[in-house]
């Protein structure tokens, strides 16, 4: 029986764990240092296995991965690249949806020499936009342009803030402040994080407003394409107040002194803050996805793009961004089992898009978990 574990039992962990523990021939173990979150795991599929564990301890995500098969991680972003290390240094396949801001590929020699089998950043953005950002890049000769637009949203629009958090809000945060890296000309240039919004409008919600953020990662070196830009997508408004408050100060990470007592005002923020940002059981969200790539095909000018929009699900109450998110990380771990996915290294999704099997796999997944990706070819 496949031994696989998952590290961290957040939103995007607990689908992830549950997912692959509906499979038979398969036992999984989710770890996390939050019993609540176990338990609230474990309630949904009695057959999955919990277990307490402080994953921000390398040494203790070493001696989880040892012993298993297959290991997945869905750690926050500070801890991804120790988690990943540590995988590595065991040998055993693993699958990451951590946005951490450490460049993970600078790790691939090591996991080479390991033997190790490790994609990264493969969630739905950073996940999916890079694989399909690969695939437009591999059949658009030239590919001059790509455009990434993706947003986490709840349905329900609740003032001021009209946004709550699919995934670890301290990250949604480090996405408001790492400078974003954008391609121009062939050139790779930095850019704020919030900067340059645009008002952009979709069937299923009505206008959102897109801003520069640090989803390319990767793609900045593994593409060979002159234009690319990653944006996030909020309701107009919440970009504002967002600016307003990092403009203030109120996100710098700096203690400053307060009636003689050290405070973080991010940290203060983040207490007041987090528990409007935090969904209630059942409420429904949304996760809105373009990806469109201009370039030639045989020799025409042509737009190629990809939409996603999902809702939670009411069966399970998975919300949409867990969804989303975790499928493509869990689909992707299978096909390392499988050897479709087979080669020693670090590997963002994008590396792989030249397999038709990635691809194709990954879409009929996740189609048949009810997540649909609508590709258009048109003429540019």
């Amino acid at each position: 029986m496949n031994q696989t574990v998952v590290l961290g039992g957040g939103l995007v962990g607990a689908v992830m764990a549950l997912d692959l523990a509906s499979e038979t021939g398969r036992q999984v173990t989710l770890f996390d240092l939050d019993q609540k979150k176990l338990d609230f795991a474990k309630g949904q599929n009695e057959a999955l296995q919990v277990q307490q564990a402080d994953l921000s301890c390398p040494d203790m995500v070493r001696q989880i991965a040892s012993n298993a098969d297959t290991v997945l991680g869905a750690l926050p972003s500070r801890f991804g690249h120790a988690a990943l290390q540590a995988v590595i240094e065991t040998g055993k396949p693993y699958c990451d949806i951590s946005f951490m801001p450490e460049d993970a590929w600078q790790l691939s020699e090591m996991a080479q020499q390991s033997g190790t089998v490790a994609v990264v950043d493969c969630g739905v953005a950073p996940g999916m936009s890079n694989l399909l950002a690969g695939v437009a890049a591999h059949r658009l000769s030239p590919c001059r342009s790509i455009v990434i637009r993706v947003g986490g949203l709840p349905i329900d629009r609740q003032p001021p803030w009209q946004y709550k958090a699919g995934f670890s809000p301290h990250d949604v945060i480090e996405e408001y402040l790492r400078p974003a890296r954008i391609v121009e000309d062939g050139e790779v240039v930095l850019r704020e994080a919030l900067s340059e919004p645009v008002l952009i409008d979709f069937p299923e919600t009505g206008t959102l407003e897109a801003f520069n953020t640090d989803g390319l990662r990767s793609l900045t070196e593994t593409l060979d394409v002159p234009n690319m830009l990653e944006q996030t997508m909020r309701y107009p408004g919440h970009r504002d107040l967002v600016w307003a408050m990092r403009e203030t100060g109120l996100l710098n990470d700096e203690p400053i002194e307060i009636n003689g007592c050290m405070v973080s005002p991010r940290e203060l923020t983040c207490r007041m803050l987090f528990p409007k940002w935090t969904y209630e059981p059942g409420e429904r969200d949304l996760t809105v996805m373009r990806v469109e790539a201009e370039g030639d095909l045989d020799g025409v000018p042509t737009r190629l793009s990809w939409d996603l929009y999902d809702e939670l699900d009411p069966v399970t109450n998975w919300t949409s961004m867990a969804r989303t998110t975790a499928f493509p990380a869990t689909i992707m771990a299978r096909m390392i089992e499988s050897g479709i996915v087979s080669t020693p290294g670090v590997h963002p999704p994008e590396v792989l898009a030249a397999d038709e099997r990635v691809l194709d796999t990954l879409l009929r997944e996740l189609a048949a978990r009810g997540v649909t990706y609508r590709e258009v070819l048109e003429p540019a």
